[in-house]
């Protein structure tokens, strides 16, 4: 599309005028940092990018940019590698201001600004004995990791986030402010919980909140190698218990400062120590490369996959979908490829591949049809983040990553038989039309 105008930038800063709402442009001096994005990859010249401070002014801009027919597209948290809180020469609307949080334990609810991080959601809940379901990961946004569905520490007990979501407030595409609810707009309250970020711009959310006690059991765990068949075991007796207070993850990353690839476990439990140590006993009685687990808050356990400070670098997340039984044959498989590419490309020191299993039996509890979410069902999401620095990288590491779920998908082709299966947020829109439409 073409560059916006200086002239547009003029008229849309004089339509914010009497606002908080910044308009930041070629020129400025904060230009690089206000389209810097969580993987370079995402990062592209916008013509202007407005940080927005109100809902109101997040509808000003929609009505200018209709208006002039001009491309827009909103960043929340930044976190997508799919491009999509970016734009070539159009509007950016930033809400990185709009970060307020506001927990009500009188009525267990939580209301929270769109530009907000699941970490001040968490530190938010926590001096009152709440919890919200969310991210594994607390530095991305609840805008983005909501609208796609959503999966937490919390699943087993609670269900998805968007099966926590009471109301959101959005900006459709006239510019009108609404507000989407059982009661209310019940068709786009239908979408928005499950099939992404394309019939408006949520700018608030308000949650059902839950009881968390102090503290949880959780945290990460190195081991080589040759301790891959016992924790795929482990995996398999996780799967048959469905124990509601656990989580459970394992896969593949790289230590440091050595940069081998070790197998690598996140354990959570909702309970007493004693009875998270009986429930992982196969695990932590193995010999370990690395042991962090420990009696921590919610808030700090979410906190344990962040990278702080974040990586700088180009960054691509892709997954699937697996249903077990898990088997030792292909987990090595998958071992065999994630090494051979980090030990070919340089500095891929921050990539991961993942099994995430939550105990699903919430998850499937609601209706298929209830919400636009397609993936409830007796399987768990897969993972897969690559990180490189070299542009010239690019195409090799997206084939790479294709590779990697393909193989995946390839044993677990009878998965959409009964099921279907699509993850809005482990697929962009090119991969979520292939599985909708498939040729």
């Amino acid at each position: 599309m073409p560059f916006l105008s200086f002239a547009h930038v003029l008229e849309l800063r004089r339509q914010l005028e009497g606002t908080r709402a910044e308009v930041v442009c070629l020129g400025s001096e904060d230009y690089a940092a206000s389209i810097r994005r969580w993987s370079d990859t995402c990062e592209k010249e916008a013509g202007a990018i407005v940080r927005v401070t109100t809902t109101p002014e997040v509808s000003e801009v929609v009505r200018f940019c209709r208006k002039h027919r001009i491309d827009f597209v909103v960043e929340a948290g930044g976190h997508s590698t799919t491009g999509s809180s970016s734009s070539h020469g159009g509007v950016v609307i930033s809400m990185a201001s709009m970060h307020k949080v506001l927990t009500d334990p009188a009525s267990k609810t939580v209301c929270v600004q769109g530009g907000a991080t699941w970490d001040a959601v968490n530190h938010s809940t926590a001096p009152y004995g709440l919890a919200v379901v969310g991210a594994t990961a607390s530095h991305i946004g609840v805008g983005g990791s909501t609208l796609g569905g959503g999966y937490g520490w919390l699943t087993g007990q609670h269900g998805l986030i968007i099966d926590q979501l009471l109301s959101v407030k959005m900006v459709i595409a006239d510019g009108s402010i609404v507000e989407a609810s059982q009661d209310s707009y019940r068709d786009l309250f239908w979408a928005v919980r499950g099939a992404g970020q394309a019939f408006g711009i949520a700018t608030e959310f308000v949650f059902r909140a839950h009881h968390i006690p102090a503290t949880v059991f959780g945290g990460l765990m190195h081991f080589d190698l040759a301790k891959l068949p016992k924790i795929v075991n482990f995996a398999n007796q996780f799967h048959e218990r469905q124990d509601p207070n656990s989580g459970f993850f394992f896969g593949f990353t790289v230590r440091r400062p050595a940069g081998q690839t070790v197998v690598m476990t996140m354990l959570f439990y909702n309970g007493a120590h004693s009875q998270a140590e009986a429930f992982f006993a196969p695990i932590l009685s193995l010999e370990y490369l690395a042991n962090r687990t420990a009696m921590v808050s919610y808030a700090e356990l979410n906190a344990m996959a962040n990278v702080d400070p974040v990586p700088e670098g180009r960054k691509s997340i892709s997954g699937t979908n697996i249903m077990p039984p898990f088997t030792t044959s292909l987990v090595r498989e998958l071992w065999e490829q994630f090494d051979d590419v980090i030990k070919t490309y340089p500095r891929m020191g921050d990539s991961a591949l993942v099994f995430e299993l939550l105990p699903y039996s919430k998850v499937v509890q609601v209706p298929i049809e209830e919400t636009a979410c397609a993936n409830r069902g007796p399987y768990y999401n897969v993972g897969l983040i690559l990180c490189w620095y070299d542009s010239g990288l690019d195409a090799k590491m997206h084939a790479l990553q294709r590779q990697m779920i393909s193989k995946i998908k390839e044993a677990q082709q009878d998965i959409t038989e009964d099921h279907v299966v699509a993850y809005a947020n482990f697929a962009g829109k090119s991969s979520l039309y292939s599985i909708c439409w498939p040729p």
